[in-house]
């Protein structure tokens, strides 16, 4: 059985072969919204939960935690984005006894009213259009035994521009080890993220009028072929270790390294302060070394938030709180709130 975790451990380690520092491709790739993330506790820790998340708000950073934690779970989220864009979050779980844990997310932007213009009328024409970006998923995770999860998402993408639209689907995969080293509360942990094919527009929106220079005939109606993209693919790699300070006292320490086909390698940190598991206060950052010389590449700085749990009824309510910094923007606030049965 432990030749069957370490070849998990291989395969993830073996997928990070096919990429290479993105460099400054930021904004080149397809479905850009894979990349907003999703939940105050692991944003305020800097995204640095590929390791010490669990349960339910675990499945956007890595979902072999989901399986972590059991139960029925229920969570919604609401980010204010960049560019005044709010992304609405939902997500319901539950682990099932001798088949694992399944979980459904739906994750949607609100962009708002857009008004179309053209060279003729550079002010609108008085029509409009409003975007539609939005992603489903089905995430299946299980403990293969008191150290060992897996788990897999599957994405379906979808985005709407006026008259045009591209849809996918993408894949996350996810494997965590705890009590590494038979340490206990120190967490290993790999994920594979936004795998899938290309994605292209296409729609009506493609079709225009022109006459061929090259051709003796009048004006006709010609298709556009949109360029393909791939999806924004990482590779994250993070470790966790708790220590309790004393019996109502506790830190988690986060460390996490990703790497990706669009963009430049990152390193982050995260910690979090939990008094009787009832009030937590929590910080993050991360680092891009390419961008050292030029930090206008990474619009993000320091994270930090708080949260409360507390018990209603046997119902656990957890009421988080998350602040990023953001340049050139205002600054991203989100709050979540999940109930577990």
């Amino acid at each position: 059985m432990k030749k069957i975790y370490l070849k998990l451990f291989l395969l993830i380690l073996a997928a990070s072969t096919v990429f290479a520092d993105g460099g400054v491709r930021n904004g080149t790739g397809a479905a850009s919204q894979l990349l907003i993330p999703v939940g105050a506790r692991g944003i305020a820790m800097g995204g640095s939960t590929v390791s010490g998340s669990s349960g339910l708000e675990a499945l956007y950073w890595n979902p072999a935690n989901l399986a972590i934690g059991g139960g029925t779970d229920v969570m919604f989220s609401y980010m204010s984005h960049i560019a005044d864009i709010g992304v609405t979050y939902f997500g319901v779980s539950t682990s099932m006894e001798g088949f694992g844990s399944l979980a459904f997310t739906l994750k949607s932007l609100s962009i708002g009213t857009i008004n179309i213009t053209t060279v003729d009328n550079p002010d609108g024409n008085g029509q409009s259009f409003k975007p539609t970006f939005m992603t489903l998923g089905v995430t299946y995770s299980r403990l293969l035994s008191d150290r060992i999860s897996v788990g897999v998402t599957m994405n379906y993408i979808s985005e709407t521009l006026d008259l045009v639209r591209s849809s996918a689907f993408g894949f996350n995969f996810g494997v965590t080890y705890r009590n590494l080293a038979n340490i206990n509360g120190f967490n290993l942990a790999m994920a594979l993220k936004n795998f899938g094919p290309q994605m292209r527009y296409d729609g009506s929106g493609l079709y225009l009028n022109a006459t061929p220079g090259s051709l003796e005939r009048g004006q006709a109606t010609y298709k556009m072929t949109a360029a393909a993209f791939d999806l924004p693919s990482t590779l994250e790699i993070g470790l966790s270790y708790n220590y309790n300070i004393n019996s109502s006292n506790s830190l988690q320490i986060e460390g996490d390294y990703q790497n990706s086909n669009y963009y430049a390698d990152e390193y982050r940190v995260g910690l979090e302060y939990n008094l009787n598991n009832m009030f937590f206060i929590r910080g993050g950052y991360s680092y891009t070394p390419s961008f050292a010389d030029n930090t206008d590449y990474n619009i993000y700085g320091i994270t930090a938030g708080i949260g409360v749990k507390y018990d209603i009824g046997g119902t656990a309510m957890k009421l988080d709180y998350a602040f990023r910094q953001t340049k050139f923007f205002d600054n991203n606030h989100v709050i979540s709130l999940q109930f577990g049965f």
